[in-house]
């Protein structure tokens, strides 16, 4: 059996490695459009930094690693075509020449790409204008060259979500003055405003000039630098820099499994089962490329590096007969912004509304361990759940990165996954010590002020 796995990232490389965990016997080959197979992107914010050095440090596996497991790797090799009746795949080599490969089974892990988001000049100037995206090692290659060579001391960042404020972090650490430019009313979007407001002075703290409002229109180059132009509350706006980087979100790489005549959702995600079937026979596909069952909301698109893996994992087991399900995502996501965390998990109030849920939310901020205890710090949380029934519906968290956050939003998460009540909360048994911890955890605290503010609500007047 010859299984194909398309993609060096998360969802084709794990796929293929479970194929090989399963069935040591199967032949699998990977093709890989760079030279870079199993790298990890997420890090790269913390390579700019130089938290993470060298930039090989990034491999979550070398490629003499992956070879080790028996699979085989077509780097710098790009998927151009499938046929999918005579089950053959198309590939074009760094040297321009077309094969065909055929396969049993095949696994798509396209990803995404960079989107523009409809701002002019996003596609025509590049990294040799001082203009970047940071989505592969090459975009990495690219920034980090035009920082030693040309030595910027300003940048813009068009976006404020994770990678966008990341990469403030890393940019304001290396000495750059840096400008961020956010669409929303907040950064961090994916939080409610009153929690994005919190990294927003933890920004404001390390210099960091935030512009909140500012619909981005156009990137243009001149003798001065480059200027971001736009409008904010109905004003026209412009700032200048030596460096722009643009993180405004992705789009799925579906052309190839479009072309091959898989059904595409309104978002142009690929549709696919639970099994990370496509509907057309012997191809699977997982990862930014594909809808994501969301545990509370069905069929959406959510794109994950945490996704994508587990995605991979069921394709490449399912690919060799097996019954896997991709279980769920909860939109479980964390961020350290110089020193504070923010973290969120399941739906917010307008999510939750939405979807047809009754939603009430709650904030509450409580200190993630004993005040007696030097050091404690607070931590703000937001609890959202279903007035009808008192189900958890997501939480929200923002507090110091000392404060374990991403261990809190954990329990949220674990907590959602198995449908409890907020109130339910208060009976799960976690740990205790006054350096790190209280009798009633912060996330129980938090649950506790939803249910008391829950219960006097239902107390007629």
């Amino acid at each position: 059996m010859h299984l194909i796995a398309i993609g060096g990232s998360d969802a084709g490389i794990s796929a293929a490695l479970r194929a090989r965990e399963l069935n040591p016997d199967v032949d699998v080959t990977v093709v890989v459009a760079d030279a870079y197979p199993n790298f990890s992107i997420c890090g790269i914010p913390y390579y700019f930094s130089g938290e993470v050095q060298p930039w090989q440090s990034l491999a979550h596996r070398t490629a003499a690693d992956l070879e080790a497991t028996g699979m085989r790797l077509r780097l710098d090799t790009f998927a151009t075509g499938i046929d999918v009746t005579g089950q053959r795949l198309t590939v074009r080599d760094a040297h321009g020449a077309e094969s065909q490969l055929a396969y049993d089974e095949l696994v798509v892990g396209t990803g995404a790409l960079p989107s523009a988001a409809g701002i002019t000049g996003l596609d025509t100037l590049g990294p040799d204008d001082g203009v970047h995206v940071l989505h592969s090692m090459g975009d990495t290659f690219a920034l980090d060259q035009h920082l030693n060579d040309r030595n910027p001391e300003s940048a813009i960042i068009i976006g404020a979500g994770y990678v966008g404020l990341e990469m403030a972090e890393a940019l304001t650490v290396r000495g750059l003055k840096v400008t961020q430019l956010q669409r929303g009313p907040e950064v961090l979007s994916t939080l409610d405003p009153e929690l994005g407001a919190l990294v927003h002075a933890e920004l404001d703290r390390h210099d960091v000039e935030v512009v909140t409002g500012s619909r981005v229109e156009a990137v243009t180059r001149s003798p001065a630098g480059l200027t971001v132009t736009g409008h904010r509350n109905g004003a026209p706006f412009q700032h200048t820099a030596d460096l722009v980087l643009a993180v405004v979100g992705v789009r799925p790489n579906t052309e190839l499994l479009e072309s091959a005549g898989a059904t595409l959702s309104a978002g142009r995600a690929v549709l696919v089962d639970e099994q990370m079937r496509t509907g057309l026979p012997h191809v699977f596909a997982a990862g930014d490329g594909v809808v994501t069952h969301h545990r509370l909301l069905g069929r959406t698109y959510l794109p994950l590096g945490t996704t994508a893996h587990k995605q991979g994992r069921v394709a490449g087991e399912n690919a060799l007969g097996g019954d896997a399900r991709f279980a769920g995502s909860l939109g479980t996501q964390v961020v350290k912004v110089f020193d504070l965390v923010a973290a969120r998990t399941g739906l917010r109030d307008h999510e939750a509304a939405a979807a047809g849920f009754s939603p009430s939310s709650v904030t509450a901020v409580a200190d993630d361990h004993k005040a007696y205890y030097p050091g404690a710090t607070p931590i703000s949380i937001r609890i959202t759940g279903n007035a009808d029934d008192g189900r958890l519906l997501g939480a929200q968290l923002v507090g110091s990165r000392s404060a374990e956050v991403a261990k809190r939003v954990d329990t949220f998460a674990t907590a959602l996954f198995h449908n409890m009540t907020v109130a339910g909360i208060s009976d799960l048994d976690l740990s205790y010590t006054p350096p790190l911890g209280s009798p009633w955890d912060a996330v129980q605290v938090a649950t506790q002020r939803w249910d008391r503010e829950h219960t006097k609500a239902q107390v007629p007047a």
